[in-house]
């Protein structure tokens, strides 16, 4: 099936995947201008009001870019800005909506009213169908690997599962970080790479300078998959939660029940303050560098690799 309109004349099939505190509007108006698509969650802008001047920012900053930006929604019943921030984004024509965290129709018809797609995030194949069910245009599958809140599946399961029946737009995220990544993942049947944590060592994004580097310093033994700090299963760089006083080896299980998001309490501050998000693609991260330097260099490395493979199926 043709890519809807928004990602026609994208650099790179890359979608740069909103992560909570770290993506701004420097970060966004940075991917953007590279050609990619940036994105942020709404809940970054706080108070609600800075929202509106966000959009305003991003949308001004970006007019005639070859890449659209998204906004990422928390749908969950948690989120008590959702009905605040859609009537934002409808008033911006945000072009694309991440949702994540259940669902909904009446979100979804609310996005298609002023003219925007929506991507929804989903862990597996019955999320998947949920999702497309409840009227999102595409899908997000976030297999193991990824940072924030990553499925456990392997990539190679959730996408052949995936395209055994949906054949909208696909955004496929885990462990993500380099050129040659990008075109693997549109070999299992992505149309996109949905990629994180190598944005938070840019010069633009709303990091710590010592969050950033280490990201750059870490690898994928550094990642460690808990659910006490949310009540989802998240991947966390080990460093932060040793300084936080807490053993990362036996870490208690969070409650599912007390789902927290960033919208309040104790819990969700450290969990996104001073414990680190990130997952296991950081070892391809080696330095500090502006968000148009990196995807300079992931475009020369899915350059590469097209052409390395085009060699090896020739030989073959």
């Amino acid at each position: 099936m043709p890519l809807p309109a928004p990602f026609a004349n994208l650099r790179l099939p890359v979608i740069a995947s909103p992560m909570f505190i770290v993506s701004n509007p420097a970060l966004v108006i940075g991917q953007v201008r590279s050609g990619i698509v940036g994105s942020f969650p709404a809940l970054n802008a706080r108070p609600a009001s800075q929202f509106d001047e966000w959009l305003h920012e991003i949308t001004e900053a970006t007019a005639g870019a070859a890449a659209p930006y998204a906004v990422n929604m928390i749908v969950h019943k948690t989120n008590g800005r959702l009905e605040e921030d859609l009537a934002i984004c409808a008033k911006w024509k945000v072009p694309l909506v991440i949702t994540s965290l259940g669902a909904r129709e009446d979100v979804n018809q609310a996005v298609h009213a002023w003219g925007g797609l929506v991507l929804h995030d989903v862990i597996d194949n019955v999320f998947a169908h949920k999702a497309i069910d409840k009227g999102a245009d595409g899908l997000i599958a976030v297999a193991a690997g990824a940072g924030g809140h990553a499925g456990s599946q392997s990539p190679f399961a959730l996408m052949q599962e995936i395209r055994a029946w949906f054949d909208g737009p696909v955004a496929l995220s885990g462990a993500i970080a380099t050129g040659r990544s990008i075109l693997a993942a549109q070999a299992l049947g992505a149309d996109f790479a949905y990629i994180g944590s190598p944005w938070i060592a840019t010069v633009e994004a709303n990091a710590t300078e010592a969050y950033k580097q280490a990201v750059v310093d870490g690898s994928a033994a550094d990642i460690v998959n808990s659910s006490i700090f949310t009540g989802v299963h998240g991947n966390y760089l080990r460093a932060s939660i040793v300084a936080a006083g807490m053993d990362p080896d036996n870490l208690p299980k969070g409650d599912p029940g007390t789902l927290n998001f960033g919208s309040g309490g104790n819990m969700a501050a450290k969990a996104w303050r001073d414990i680190w998000g990130a997952g296991q693609g950081i070892g391809a991260v080696t330095a500090v560098e502006p968000v148009a330097t990196r995807v300079d260099r992931l475009e020369v490395e899915y350059r590469t690799a097209i052409a390395e493979l085009s060699v090896q199926t020739s030989l073959g």
